[in-house]
């Protein structure tokens, strides 16, 4: 979700606290980087600030891959009867641990195997690997045409100038500006005092966000405490 905030109005902000509201140490092209990397170092660190819902067409087979610019799957929401935003709903895909299923179907990679793991066009779990978070699979496997809901991080698109707007909730402005801010004192860290102010700014920036283990523990599906169990995978 985008935010209302411009650069400019991050920017203002940030020269106030250094006192350079001309921008002569600190230009604001330097600055508008700066916001740039706070951007992709939030959604790093908390994947659910640039969640996006999206209709995706499953390819063929098991696994399954993020639209450009996914970073993290968050969840699998339902089966859908197109990729379109006015496509109906269709059932709900829940998710599923792995070594389950490969006990109980340890052949439902195969796109000719039979029974309940046969491939067609309506899957009913997904499986998310932890190392490998722009992937995922759906279980059966995919014969035909099939489309599910999805919701996953995105790539947080640059500010190109100082008119645009940031690309995450401005929720997390307050955040930008203590990764500005801590970019800012670290480039003269030499004059005293600074070193210091970096790292209170940098500590204020993690306090807000939290760390990236603890995020994505939280937001992974693996989590999800409803998981079917062994007998129970339909």
């Amino acid at each position: 979700m985008a935010g209302t905030l411009t650069g400019a109005n991050i920017i203002n902000r940030v020269q106030d606290t250094l006192q350079d509201t001309t921008g002569v140490r600190w230009p604001e092209a330097e600055l508008l980087r700066y916001i740039n990397d706070a951007q992709r170092e939030i959604v790093n660190l908390r994947p659910e600030s640039s969640s996006t819902h999206q209709n995706v067409q499953l390819v063929t087979g098991t696994e399954q891959t993020l639209p450009s610019g996914g970073l993290r799957l968050i969840k699998v929401v339902r089966g859908m009867s197109a990729a379109s935003t006015s496509a109906t709903g269709l059932r709900a895909i829940r998710i599923v641990n792995v070594d389950i299923l490969n006990t109980q179907e340890p052949d439902w990679h195969n796109p000719s195997v039979s029974g309940d793991a046969a491939h067609g066009t309506i899957p009913k779990h997904y499986i998310f690997d932890e190392d490998d978070p722009r992937k995922y699979y759906v279980y059966p496997g995919v014969a035909g045409n099939a489309f599910v809901e999805i919701v996953f991080s995105a790539s947080p698109a640059d500010l190109a100038n100082t008119s645009a707007v940031i690309s995450i909730d401005d929720i997390y402005a307050n955040a930008i500006i203590d990764f500005v801010l801590y970019r800012c004192y670290m480039k003269d860290a030499e004059y005293a005092g600074n070193s210091q102010r970096a790292g209170q700014h940098f500590q204020l920036f993690t306090a807000s966000i939290g760390t990236g283990q603890q995020a994505q523990d939280i937001l992974s599906p693996n989590n999800d405490s409803s998981q079917p169990v062994p007998g129970n995978l339909r």
